[in-house]
């Protein structure tokens, strides 16, 4: 005859706390994708780019600014360059690999640039792409396309 203990309960599975992790994971991606569409709306005019491809976007990449007179700023905050190390030694503490988009606008001077590529350098980044717009076949593009619509690839 067998005889089961009181008291022990069959092994099932926990539905309710599945349930709290998709509901994390689903705020957290629709709190990205609206920061995302935040980055994209900032007055930039990208310089054109006959060849390219529009890479996919991935949640929480990070989109770096630079307006025409070199501020830098992301997520709408402007930023020194000490400041942006600051934030790019958090990231890669806590997602090593994780990409970066620089835009700048066209009329923006080299030396801006090249000083977030040294930061990111500093801070140990190498996923970088940088946005561009695609160039119209009839003309030129005006360059306020919001998407990145080419990428450089990464950097060594």
């Amino acid at each position: 005859m067998k005889f089961t203990k009181q008291g022990q309960e069959l092994a099932g599975f926990q539905m309710t706390s599945m349930m709290d992790v998709v509901f994390l994971m689903l705020t957290f991606f629709v709190t990205i994708s609206i920061f995302s569409q935040w980055e994209t709306e900032i007055d930039i005019q990208l310089p054109t780019a006959e060849t390219g491809s529009i890479p996919d976007r991935l949640p929480g990449e990070v989109i770096v600014n630079i307006n025409r007179v070199g501020e830098i700023s992301v997520n709408q905050v402007v930023l020194t360059l000490d400041e942006l190390l600051g934030k790019f030694d958090r990231l890669v503490k806590l997602f090593p690999g994780h990409p970066i988009v620089i835009r700048s606008d066209q009329a923006t001077e080299y030396k801006h640039i090249v000083g977030v590529l040294d930061t990111c350098s500093k801070a140990g980044i190498s996923n970088i792409s940088f946005a561009t717009a695609m160039m119209d076949e009839d003309s030129e593009s005006t360059g306020s396309e919001a998407l990145p619509a080419a990428s450089v690839g990464t950097l060594p």
